[in-house]
């Protein structure tokens, strides 16, 4: 999703966009990844690929979540040392941040406190690319930095229930709800509030940041629209056209009560604002998944089997 989405922002920008099909290269092994690096001669990367997914995938696979996070980065951001990439822009995660941390939260939150046990595995494996591009910067003096993007929705979003991220998963679940009658179960008790941003913002601030920034410090891609998920709930099924009717199992994990980054530190830089409402983004996203997922031809491709849950597409590079 952020990969498609920023390859047609850096396009758009006058940059010529390269990657590489998964299944002719897997970022989990460093030799590969090397020789793809060395042959592609890129002056910038964005790490967009990684294994990602929900509350339910997490806790599943924890392994897949740590050890494929981590090797991606990895493999990366030494590669891109050492056949001398220009910048690299490490995508971060809001997971990243303490369970409990002050909202909205700052980047200086960062390793102050416990992580939300549901998504750990996958916010060390962050934690650690982070620092990755700190030490490279340290000690050789790269321009690697990160950004750390709030929660992300939009078109190429993964709508499988089993792995996507919570406002995928309504729309499959809600749209199911209007096909075939009754309630919509929904995991937990619908009052932890979390923050959406388009996913065309954020392509938007990374390749402002790319050009603008360059600093040891993360810098955090915020300023959507905060609901709670009982509310986003609501606002989808309008979306939709579903009379809403909705089970909150309560059995089920919150994840962290409440979740907002502080925005003002790439404010204060004015290179980027937000443009998309959170119910225009909802209803372009509902279309793309309508004329994409839904229909017969985009089913398929579109909902992947577990633990594969990368997009197929890595688009870890851009050249001048």
């Amino acid at each position: 999703m952020v990969g498609s989405a920023l390859a047609h922002t850096l396009e758009g920008r006058g940059a010529d966009v390269v990657g590489a099909e998964r299944s002719a290269l897997d970022l989990r092994r460093q030799a590969d990844v090397e020789r793809w690096l060395a042959s592609a001669r890129v002056d910038g990367i964005v790490i967009a690929a990684g294994t990602v997914g929900g509350i339910r995938a997490n806790d599943t696979y924890p392994a897949d979540f740590l050890y494929d996070n981590l090797m991606i980065a990895a493999n990366i951001i030494g590669a891109a040392a050492r056949v001398g990439v220009r910048k690299l822009v490490m995508l971060g995660s809001s997971c990243m941040y303490p369970r409990l941390a002050p909202q909205p939260v700052k980047e200086e939150a960062l390793l102050t406190g416990p992580l939300e046990p549901t998504n750990e595995w996958f916010s060390i494996a962050k934690i650690a690319a982070l620092k990755m591009c700190q030490a490279y910067r340290r000690q050789h003096g790269h321009d690697f930095i990160t950004v750390i993007p709030t929660n992300l929705y939009g078109p190429g979003d993964d709508f499988d229930l089993e792995t996507g991220h919570v406002i995928s998963a309504l729309i499959r679940k809600i749209e199911a709800g209007l096909t075939r009658g009754g309630p919509v179960e929904i995991w937990g008790t619908g009052r932890p509030r979390r923050e959406f941003l388009y996913v065309d913002d954020a392509a938007d601030a990374i390749a402002a940041l790319m050009e603008s920034y360059s600093g040891e410090a993360p810098v955090n891609i915020a300023g959507g629209e905060t609901v709670s998920i009982a509310e986003l709930a609501d606002l989808i099924a309008e979306v939709v056209g579903y009379q809403a009717k909705f089970f909150f199992d309560e059995s089920k994990p919150d994840g962290t009560p409440i979740k907002q980054l502080d925005n003002g530190k790439i404010a204060a830089m004015n290179i980027w604002q937000p443009r998309v409402s959170l119910r225009d983004g909802l209803q372009s996203t509902y279309r793309w998944y309508r004329e994409t997922v839904a229909s017969p031809r985009g089913v398929e491709a579109a909902t992947p089997t577990l633990p594969s849950v990368r997009s197929p597409r890595h688009g870890i590079g851009h050249a001048r």
